[in-house]
């Protein structure tokens, strides 16, 4: 289902920019690193956005998918 795919495109990109940000894709690690990373910016067409921000959302956006939830509710 397309719901699914989108679900999972979100989750695989929110992984994906945590391990560039920190390395490492373990929980424990990566809440232990948030403080090293607080200003830490992704530029994205010119615009900047917060590293910690950009993560949270794209696995928010992949578990919204996931479990087809709205906005991705067909």
């Amino acid at each position: 289902m397309l719901v699914n795919r989108i679900g999972d495109v979100g989750l695989a990109l929110g992984i994906c920019v945590s391990f560039l940000t920190f390395k490492t894709v373990d929980y424990a690690t990566t809440f232990a690193l948030v403080p090293c990373v607080i200003g830490k910016t992704i530029t994205f067409f010119g615009f900047d956005f917060h590293a910690i921000s950009v993560i949270a959302f794209l696995l928010f956006f992949g578990v919204l998918g996931k479990s087809a939830q709205l906005p991705l509710h067909i």
